[in-house]
């Protein structure tokens, strides 16, 4: 298990790092993606292996909110895209039989499009209905654990928190399962913490441009 996917995996059962200001470094989950898992005085920063610890602590790394710095953030992904800085929230699989069904028609939609540029194995579900967008991505995320996004359709007003629930039927009972959602996000943020999701971390990716 990859060191990030043990934190969030630990910190959805109560067990967090210790709060040291350390900015532990680990190997990317995924090539062509590095972030930075920032937990309550403790991150995890997965960077290639020419990153130095010396440009880290130049560029203001540290456990205490250094580590998601603008200022770090830019100067380790270079020239390259950077995604927003979302807050990571966990919960468990619980299996049985999925509200929901395969939708290989909604794989052109931004949201699948974003995820397959970050995530592995991006498989997209949603409604019965073919006229129905509502549309639930689940994939290998944020340290290699299963990941899921949400997007209701723009016709359904307040299923945000049904939806959430919904996406955890996809997913062995039991599992870790991990989200991001954008702070600025609030009716998202709801719908998920409404379905029972727990927020424990940040985390900011990019895609690393360096030289």
């Amino acid at each position: 298990m990859h060191p990030i996917a043990e934190a969030l995996t630990r910190a959805a059962n109560g067990d967090f790092p210790p709060v040291d200001g350390v900015v532990e470094r680990v190997a990317p989950w995924r090539d062509g993606v590095e972030g930075v898992l920032a937990m309550t005085g403790h991150a995890l920063l997965a960077v290639g292996g020419d990153v130095t610890a010396e440009q880290v602590e130049a560029l203001g790394g540290n456990g205490f909110g250094g580590a998601s710095g603008p200022r770090l953030v830019a100067g380790l992904a270079g020239t390259g895209w950077i995604d927003a800085l979302d807050i990571v929230l966990v919960a468990g699989g619980v299996g049985g039989e999925p509200g929901l069904v395969p939708r290989s028609d909604l794989r052109n939609h931004p949201r699948a499009q974003h995820a397959t540029s970050v995530r592995s194995e991006v498989a997209t579900f949603g409604h019965v209905a073919v006229d129905d967008h509502t549309l639930v991505t689940l994939s290998r995320g944020i340290g290699g654990l299963p990941e899921v996004g949400v997007e209701a359709d723009p016709r359904h007003e307040g299923v945000g928190a049904d939806l959430a629930a919904a996406a955890l039927t996809l997913v062995p009972e039991g599992e870790v399962v991990v989200a991001a959602c954008a702070p600025g996000n609030a009716r998202a943020l709801r719908a998920f913490l409404g379905a029972g999701w727990v927020p424990v971390a940040s985390v900011q990716l990019w895609h690393p441009a360096r030289g």
